[in-house]
């Protein structure tokens, strides 16, 4: 059997996991799973099926393609989409009785003439913008909005079946912009209830709200990250202190182990020269691969770390489009002793592995974009109970 170069692996089981503590925390909310981007480098579909058998009722999907890849591989729950451009042809979501999102009147008519078209009643669901200032209706335009909704409803082309927004600051529990955000969800409710609309699902919270805020539930909260098995921000805590699995593992092998003289320097540009006698290591994998090159060390040496031989290995030099350096060390001085063929764990959840985080810290970003990249030309393989169904 050949051994893959290198491979992702996704703990389905873990998925499970977390989705089961989200909906516990969230209570007696219902949950949304969001499975945007490929189940944020996870495999929307494989994620999407874990995530209803742990007993989600909703899905999130950014855009329209993505919801109707969950119809094709057969899903036939509730999912909500949100992000479309205007003019861009939405009646197979509504064929397909995806819940839509509409910011503005133009939108809520636009849904309303594909119900026409196909002759379907639309699901749509309106959002306000609370704070967040990126989609959603501002608090002028609100009652517009509701109205034109209100309209369809009682054509009978349309069924409001929610209202949303998003939170821009739940993952600083402290920061004034939640209860200020709260508080405009809050009227916007009464705004459109007082008008006549009445909804299934109101929903403010996201990962971070969910495990912390539980004044933003709500009647369903959406769970991004936090499903995956990654804490919202370090802040909050660990994922471990927050009851949560990462579900992601990323593996490899050495290609080549050679010594490196002190002075000699390491990778393009030079920018990381050996202080002493070591010996470096060749990883397969690089920013073709989702590996981010801002993870690369500096002069100082500071960077992301592997795990070789159930040791730590730092990143030397610049990570490339395929492959990366990584220190470790001389045998001589206490190294870890390896040889070409031998595993690297780029990042996971056995004893440790650098997780997603620590990757992020290295990078200067965010665990939510570490793993949403890893979609490069690793294998990907599913573990689980029910990997193997999951997976048809």
């Amino acid at each position: 059997m050949s051994v893959a170069r290198a491979e992702l692996v996704v703990d389905l089981d873990a998925i499970e996991a977390n989705v089961r503590r989200l909906a516990a925390a969230a209570g007696p909310a219902r949950l949304m799973v969001v499975v945007k981007a490929d189940g944020y480098g996870h495999g929307m579909v494989p994620v999407a099926r874990a995530a209803r058998r742990a007993g989600a009722p909703w899905l999130g999907a950014a855009v329209l393609e993505e919801a109707l890849a969950l119809r094709e591989a057969g899903d036939t729950g509730r999912i909500l989409t949100w992000l479309t451009v205007p003019g861009e042809d939405v009646r197979a979501g509504v064929r397909a009785g995806l819940d839509l999102t509409a910011y503005s009147v133009a939108e809520v008519e636009h849904v309303r003439a594909a119900a026409r078209d196909t002759g379907v009643r639309a699901r749509l669901q309106l959002k306000i913008d609370t704070g967040l200032h990126r989609g959603g209706a501002t608090e002028t335009a609100w009652p517009a909005v509701v109205q034109a909704a209100l309209d369809a409803q009682r054509s009978g082309e349309v069924e409001v079946t929610g209202m949303w927004s998003h939170l821009a600051c739940a993952d600083e529990p402290d920061h004034p912009a939640n209860g200020a955000q709260e508080g405009v969800f809050a009227r916007a409710v009464s705004v459109a209830e007082d008008a006549g609309l009445r909804f299934e699902v109101r929903h403010l919270a996201n990962s971070a709200a969910t495990l912390v805020r539980p004044s933003a539930h709500w009647d369903l909260v959406r769970c991004g990250i936090a499903a995956y098995g990654l804490t919202p921000d370090p802040v909050l805590g660990t994922a471990t202190e927050l009851g949560l699995r990462q579900a992601m593992t990323v593996r490899s092998h050495l290609v080549l182990v050679k010594p490196v003289a002190a002075g000699e320097a390491v990778s393009y540009g030079h920018t990381w020269r050996a202080p002493r006698d070591t010996v470096v290591g060749l990883v397969p994998l690089g920013y073709g691969d989702g590996i981010p090159r801002h993870a690369s060390s500096g002069p100082d040496g500071r960077g992301a770390e592997v795990l070789v031989g159930g040791r730590r290995a730092p990143v030397r030099g610049r990570i490339c489009m395929d492959q990366f350096v990584v220190e470790l060390g001389h045998p001589a001085d206490g190294g870890i002793p390896a040889r070409a063929g031998d595993p690297v764990t780029l990042l996971g959840s056995a004893d440790g592995a650098p997780s997603a985080q620590d990757w992020a810290d290295a990078a200067g970003t965010i665990g939510y974009e570490i793993v949403t990249r890893m979609r490069g030309r690793q294998q990907r393989r599913y573990v689980g109970a029910h990997a193997e169904e999951d997976t048809r």
